[in-house]
């Protein structure tokens, strides 16, 4: 099947009520090698289930990464992907701390392109939402001992979808649970990172909270971020936000606002930041592939309730639409960070 085979039509959904959930497309892309070999050329294949040994290195040891990047519609009808060499580095990040081969940056991008072609129709209509895709590189291979899979799967599926989360975010920090640790795998996009949040999330939820902000695990005195997303907090005209120093995931979103706030004027401070900073902080907002740029209403902290300034005239909104706009083509792109596709 050739990409240029594809319809260009819409897909038949009701784009205005799109959420974040999956909504299979028609295509995804796969791509295998040996421990010993590197990836080579990948295929287009029907969306559907795949074929795996039930001692594969995925099933039984977690050994696997994923990414999560988004193709956008503009007004003009071009489809755009934001930064996608950024979701390619830091996937090679991720196989190299789990023993696993890693596509090239050229054959990461490749892939996610012939995804989004193939699955064209699935790309929202400007100001709808747009298409989550979603890399995924595993172990596929049989073992029993704890070692590396002796052979790996790369693969890419997409999604069209809506907003994260809807309205301002609620958060409570976690004192009971943790993230991540010093030397474990927080700073990577590891597939094990995420199940150990369910819990105290849910827990959060059933409280009436958006999701929970995490405490290093060290001291408990330090802010490292909420369950799938960086943080920032603004007083005056300085923005600080955790450093990312092993225990915190390097955020692509997180990395392109830093570089927008300053070309706006800001000073942002990449450091340790106290959990007591929370008291006098004038804006909090969050930053993800999926949320993009999502502005927090309230941190409630040992039972106090902290309310932050929110609305059209916040830094976060003034974020939110700068990135927005060059992620939709709607802002000049000087940053040299969209990949328009042919």
């Amino acid at each position: 099947m050739k990409s240029s085979d594809v319809v260009e039509e819409y897909a038949n959904l009701k784009w205005d009520e799109l959420g974040f959930c999956l909504i299979p497309v028609d295509y995804m892309y796969v791509m295998k090698c040996s421990k010993e070999n590197n990836f080579s050329h990948g295929i287009l294949t029907r969306f559907g289930r795949l074929a795996m040994n039930p001692s594969s290195g995925i099933l039984n040891y977690g050994q696997g990464v994923f990414e999560g990047l988004k193709a956008y519609r503009t007004e003009d009808g071009r489809i755009l992907l934001f930064r996608p060499e950024q979701n390619a580095l830091r996937m090679q990040m991720g196989a190299d701390r789990l023993c696993m081969p890693s596509p090239t940056i050229e054959q990461f991008v490749d892939a996610v392109k012939h995804t989004v072609v193939a699955n064209k129709q699935w790309v929202p209509p400007p100001g709808k939402g747009s298409l989550y895709i979603r890399p995924l590189l595993m172990g596929s291979g049989p073992v029993l001992g704890a070692t590396p899979a002796p052979d790996y799967t790369f693969l890419a599926f997409a999604s069209p979808v809506g907003n994260y989360h809807k309205g301002y975010l609620n958060l409570v920090v976690e004192e009971k649970f943790y993230r991540a640790f010093p030397g474990g795998t927080g700073g990577v996009k590891a597939i094990v990172n995420y199940s150990t949040v369910f819990k105290p999330v849910a827990e959060a939820k059933a409280k009436g909270f958006s999701d929970v902000l995490f405490l290093d695990v060290k001291t408990a005195k330090y802010i490292e971020e909420v369950s799938t997303s960086n943080i920032f907090f603004l007083k005056g005209n300085v923005i600080s936000t955790p450093a990312t120093d092993g225990t915190i995931l390097p955020g692509i979103t997180r990395k392109s606002v830093i570089e927008i706030a300053r070309i706006l004027g800001y000073q942002v401070e990449e450091r340790a930041v106290a959990v007591e900073e929370l008291f006098d902080s004038e804006e909090v907002f969050c930053t993800g592939t999926a949320m993009v740029v999502n502005p927090v209403n309230s941190i409630t902290y040992q039972g106090k309730r902290i309310e932050y300034k929110t609305g059209p005239e916040t830094v976060a909104q003034k974020l939110y639409e700068m990135l927005v706009g060059i992620q939709t083509g709607r802002i000049e792109d000087k940053m040299g960070w969209t990949v328009e596709l042919n």
